[in-house]
């Protein structure tokens, strides 16, 4: 999993580099989902079979975000 930092414009845009979006075809002013968790925001590209719904999904059956990321955080303290 590779991770990026990205800045926000004063008008809250960003760009996201030229690999992503073809590897996730977000060419042309493809729609992207935004899942704000609280602590963290999770883009994903939209309909794509519903990944929002099964990442949300996914972090409630994980015991909800706090309980996720505290695990993660135990796992790999780095990250905390």
């Amino acid at each position: 999993m590779a991770l990026h930092t990205f800045k926000v414009s004063e008008r809250g845009q960003m760009a996201l580099p030229a690999e992503a979006r073809r590897r996730w075809d977000l060419v042309q002013g493809g729609a992207v989902e935004i899942a704000d968790l609280g602590d963290a925001l999770v883009i994903v590209p939209a309909g794509r079979g519903g990944l929002r719904a099964l990442l949300l999904e996914a972090v409630e059956a994980a015991g909800g975000y706090e309980a996720l990321a505290a695990n993660v955080a135990a796992d790999d303290p780095d990250l905390a």
